[in-house]
Parts: structure tokens; sequence; C-alpha cells
């Protein structure tokens, strides 16, 4: 399916179905401050060009912290990123491109304007969405009911019980959607609150992709990090299905475990059953994988994968199975040489069509050595050991430091 058809599909998930999606992180922590619309705007030809099917945007509503993540008036599409108009401006043209907008939806939380019960600031007078002390949850000082997942400290956390909230947040995602033009969601800290409300919200706007951040700690002994991480990936997957596998989540446990194998642990990329050790190993369509984000790398550096390392991991999630995501960091800044060597692995995987559901046959899980067949179409190894497939079917495909990949 080509990528027009692809942006044309209005069925919830239609993406899913498809698998053929590869993102682009289009944004850092430090993104506010570069005039970022226009920034992106000259970028989208390239965007599109290098085959990216969807672009994640930063949270675009007027918020108290310039990065956007303590949104106050939903509304209000004026930011530290730009005005409502430049952003408009942006995804028109990613739409004559065939490149998605990915809004990231911040509904975990959001910042009071007004003094209400108790003194807290747990009311939204004066703006759109003017709810009063219900809409706050019991547990960070409102009226509302206890939460229905984990607290974020510090700000008033929305009580996604109440109908009226649903009803409102609802409405403001088919705006997002249908007036503003945004066609896929992020959904952030999703483990603030149920996934059936992200379950209703899916099928109250109807995005062509969803996406959940449900982040929590991998299995650590210490700072060693377990081989097993079944209890770790079973969470995510558990939330997943909590939507009605309407959205898929990003692979934290992928990440984790990479970025401890590319170290010269690679062992660590086969599980027991002798599959792919992150979500992927379990159910890779709904699996969004990733080396590094705004939270892990970029200037807050929460959890970073090792930089002299990052080709070995492009080349592990851009020929496996699952939904690859590129970080805007490593793509535009890094220099021109990662820049070509990430378009030439998105290159292959589209050219022999890997997709999200692709089977996998791992050959080699050594200390210094990972070597995968995906597809039946392409083969690829990781890490110092020297290694090449059997077969004269098989040609060199692209290659760089400690990576190699073969095609068909």
């Amino acid at each position: 399916m080509g990528f027009a058809e692809n942006n044309k599909q209005t069925d919830i998930g239609g993406a899913v179905q498809n698998g053929r999606e590869i993102i682009l992180q289009a944004f850092n922590w430090e993104s506010h401050k570069h005039d970022w619309w226009r920034n992106l705007e000259r970028k989208v030809p390239d965007i599109a060009k290098s085959g990216f099917t969807s672009a994640w945007l930063p949270p675009s509503s007027q918020s108290f912290a310039p990065e956007g993540y303590l949104p106050q008036n939903l509304y209000s599409l004026n930011s530290s990123y730009g005005s409502e108009h430049l952003l408009r401006a942006l995804i028109q043209k990613m739409k004559q491109s065939n490149v998605r907008a990915m809004a990231d939806i911040v509904i975990n939380h959001r910042v009071g304007t007004t003094q209400g019960h108790g003194g807290m600031y747990n009311r939204y007078d004066g703006i759109p969405l003017s709810w009063d002390e219900r809409a706050v949850t019991s547990c960070t000082g409102g009226l509302g009911n206890r939460s229905t997942g984990d607290n974020f400290h510090g700000v008033p956390n929305i009580d996604h019980s109440q109908h009226f909230v649903r009803k409102d947040i609802t409405a403001w995602l088919q705006w997002l959607r249908n007036n503003v033009g945004f066609q896929d969601f992020r959904f952030d800290f999703a483990r603030g609150y149920s996934p059936k409300y992200v379950k209703e919200y899916i099928e109250g706007a109807k995005p062509i992709f969803s996406v959940g951040e449900y982040w929590d700690s991998c299995n650590y002994s210490g700072s060693y990090l377990e081989y097993n991480q079944d209890s770790h990936r079973q969470r995510i997957i558990n939330w997943i299905d909590g939507t009605g596998q309407l959205s898929t989540a990003f692979d934290f446990t992928t990440k984790g475990i990479l970025q401890e194998a590319v170290k010269g642990q690679f062992w660590r990329l086969r599980d027991s059953q002798g599959k792919p050790p992150g979500v992927i190993g379990w159910w890779p369509s709904r699996a969004v994988t990733f080396i590094d984000n705004h939270d892990t790398g970029s200037t807050q550096g929460h959890w970073p994968f090792p930089s002299n390392h990052i080709m070995e991991g492009y080349a592990y999630i851009l020929t496996h199975p699952g939904i690859p995501t590129v970080f805007y960091d490593h793509f535009f800044d890094w220099g021109n040489s990662i820049h070509d060597q990430i378009v030439k692995l998105i290159d292959v995987r589209k050219r022999q069509d890997i997709n999200s559901r692709s089977s996998i046959r791992i050959l080699e899980a050594q200390p210094n050595l990972y070597s995968a067949i995906i597809g039946e179409k392409i083969c690829m190894k990781i890490g110092d050991g020297s290694w090449c497939p059997a077969g004269k079917e098989w040609t060199l495909a692209t290659s760089g430091h400690r990576y190699a990949v073969w095609q068909k």
C-alpha cells in the first residue's frame, strides 16, 4: 500500500493494520527555543523523502512550562513553539507531503487558573473547558474521585472518571483531528489514568494511529539490568489490551535491553523462547520501538542510549518487526553521515517490505555478535564479531561501524 492511500485511511487505527509506519520524533527538550514550527516546515521535504509516514510534534497547547507538558488552555494553540497560524501552515505542508502530524496529547494533568477548594489552584475559570474542582482527582487537591492510575506530582491531575471531563476531552480531540488537522495521537504519561479512557478517546476522535507512553522501570538488580524482562513487557501489553488494542505503545523494554546489549552483551537480545526480548517479541504490531526521546536523551538525559552505539541501535530497530521511531537529534543534529545511514536503513526496510509483523529468526546472540533474518528478505548483524550470511543469494545492502545489512 502506497503512502498516499495510507494517508487516506480513516478507520481507527488503519495504520496499525497496515504495519508500515516509520515515525520521526520531530523535537527535543530544547526545541521551544528555536521558532520550532518554522524550523520544521523547512524540513518537511527531507522528512517526506526519507520515508517517514508520521512526525510526532511537541504539545501544541498553551502551557505553564515552555516544553508544553504543563498545559492550561488546551484550545489555545499559541505556544512557545510558535503561533497557531504557523502550526496550521506546518500541518498543511505535511499533509501535502503525505506525512501525518502526530499530536502530543497531555491529558493526565492540567494547570489550574484560580484557587478553589482548600486554597488549591484546582479550578479552570476564564478559559475553555472551565471545569470546577470535581475535574481534579482527590489525591491531587480536587473534589473528584481517586486517580485511576499513578499521580503526576505537583499539578492537578484530571479525573477521567467524570463524564463531563471525558465529553470535553473527546470534543477537544475531535477538534484537533478534524479542524486543526492532526491525524495521529501520542498519549503522554499513560500510566496516570486507566487505558479504558484512552479507548474511549480513540473511538471518539478516530485518529489513524495512536501510541501511548507507558513508561515504568525495567527489572534491575541494583544497577544491573536483569536478563528476564517478561513482567516489564507484560505491563506494557496489559496497557495496550486495556485500550481495546486500539493503541500501540512505546517499547521501553526493547530500549532498556538494547542499550545494555550494545555494550558487549548481545546475548540479551534473545529471550528464553528464542524471540526478541522486548514487546516486539510478543506483540510486534503494537510495539513502537525507539532509541531515545526528549526525556531519555536530549538535554534531560534521564536514560540515554550510549552515544557511540546509536547506529547499532538503529540497525536493530529499522530492520526488525515493530514500528520504528527515529529521534530528531540523531537525524538532524548528529551530522550528515548518521542522517544518511538512517535514511539507507529506512530505504532497505521499505524496499524489502519489512513491516511490523515480519517474521524473525535470530541466528546469533553472543556477547559480541547478534544476527537475525527478518521476513526471509533481509539479514543483519550488529557487534564486533565477524559474521556474514551463508548463501550466494545475499548481497550487502548497507553497512557501517559495527553493523551490516544484507538483502536477497
